[in-house]
């Protein structure tokens, strides 16, 4: 514990920049090492960057989750993502700007809305596994971020003449791919909001300029369709969106917000969905009720179980973060300003006070007792919770009960696939492969 006087949590004390290199090429174990060693809140220190208080306990998330947001804040916090999301991005604005932002692109995704999605979200994962091979092992991991790609694409931007789509398929996936490699996330960490790096990201970055001519031209040809006000994509209700002066979101804004969205809402939905089939072909029990459930028709609560533990068992972003702009208690802890405080996703998920038996995959447990508000987090919390969290469930679900619809996975090898690094998202390393058995 920390002194009055302000004095961090111990932690690991190896030199940041190997600490650093730890966190981009083994993430989980050096969070799990150190939570072993020094308890529920420990210190880490990353190359160039402000210590980080990592939080495992959930009182003390709560704390972070629930503190002002003009003490602790994420968009101070997130600097860094301005270089490939823009300066506008709902996840690097903090105070009056991240309001205000939020309250115009909450209503797109507003629990009720998603139904709307539902047949769009069914009907590409249908065309998609129509194409996979029967018999022999297949990487799915593509098939997913193909389908969470093209959805988010139809959904969000609108996209439906079939050139549009390739072209602005090839563009995003150019983007995303030059960005997931290790080496570059490492880059990533490295980077200074108006210095050199940023700088050189951004001016040697053509897939990024090719990414902004694909939303750009969608906000023109939205903004002159004749049937906008009758358009359900989330691009058509933010044009038409007003604050409370009554002023639309600025198309700089808007780019910076769709980008949010593509990049981030595909990457992790596919993810999970990766991660959601990895893990029930390895447990036929699991696959079995989920199986019976999904072609019974008769409700969907082990369904939505299993994308619950799929999301608490395999993390996808390790932890959020937020800074300190002055000096508060957190969990018990005196932080000065400055440091950054971080609920860790991966540690609370795997805490066996919360979870008995934590390594085990078992949606059972979300039947017994519902997730917590600051025990579940895999979209974070307070104000700063995932816009798209409700999508993302939604679409895992979806394509999940469209794929165990038209046949059955099973699992090539009985190991369980070790975690890999895309970017800033922790994914199945083999590439979540299933032997599929159509029509099974």
């Amino acid at each position: 514990m920390p002194s009055a006087n302000g004095a961090l949590p111990p932690g690991p004390d190896r030199h940041p920049l190997r600490q650093t290199l730890d966190y981009v090429r083994r993430p989980l174990p050096m969070l799990e090492d150190a939570r072993r060693r020094f308890g529920d809140a420990f210190t880490i220190r990353l190359h160039g960057m402000p210590p980080i208080v990592v939080l495992a306990d959930p009182d003390a998330i709560r704390d972070a989750y629930t503190a002002d947001a003009d003490l602790l804040r994420s968009g101070e916090a997130n600097q860094a993502l301005q270089a490939g999301l823009g300066r506008h991005s709902l996840i690097v604005l903090d105070g009056s700007e991240h309001l205000r932002e939020r309250r115009l692109l909450l209503p797109p995704f507003h629990g009720e809305r998603l139904r709307v999605y539902g047949d769009l979200i069914a009907g590409v994962a249908e065309r998609r596994i129509a194409d996979w091979t029967a018999g022999r092992p297949l990487a799915v991991a593509r098939t997913m971020r193909a389908i969470a790609l093209e959805v988010i694409l139809r959904a969000v931007l609108g996209v439906e003449d079939p050139d549009r789509m390739r072209r602005a398929e090839r563009s995003l996936t150019r983007f995303l791919e030059s960005a997931t490699p290790a080496h570059r996330f490492l880059v990533l960490l490295l980077i200074r909001p108006g210095g050199l790096t940023m700088r050189t990201w951004q001016r040697y970055a053509p897939t990024m300029r090719r990414v902004d001519a694909v939303i750009y031209e969608a906000i023109e040809r939205r903004r002159a369709d004749p049937r906008l006000a009758e358009r359900d994509d989330i691009l058509s209700l933010l044009l038409q969106a007003r604050d409370e002066d009554g002023q639309a979101m600025p198309d700089e804004h808007l780019r910076d917000e769709l980008v949010t969205m593509l990049a981030a809402g595909h990457e992790t939905t596919a993810t999970a969905l990766g991660w959601a089939l990895e893990r029930v072909v390895r447990e036929p029990r699991v696959l079995d009720r989920l199986v019976e459930e999904v072609r019974a028709g008769e409700g969907e609560e082990y369904l939505d179980a299993v994308a619950k533990e799929t999301l608490r068992l395999r993390t996808i972003v390790p932890f959020s973060i937020r800074q300190l702009a002055a000096p508060a208690t957190v969990g018990g802890l005196d932080l000065p300003t400055g440091v950054r405080v971080a609920p860790c996703i991966h540690l609370v998920h795997r805490h066996p006070d919360v979870y008995p038996d934590p390594d085990s995959f078992r949606p059972e447990r979300f039947l017994e007792r519902p997730a917590g508000t600051y025990t579940w987090i895999p979209f974070g919390g307070g104000i700063r919770r995932c816009l798209g969290a409700s999508f993302a469930v939604f679409e895992m679900k979806t394509v999940l009960r469209t794929l165990l619809r038209a046949g059955r996975p099973s699992a090539p090898e009985p190991d369980p696939e070790p975690v890999g690094r895309r970017g800033i998202t922790l994914v199945p390393a083999r590439g979540a492969r299933v032997v599929w058995d159509p029509g099974a």
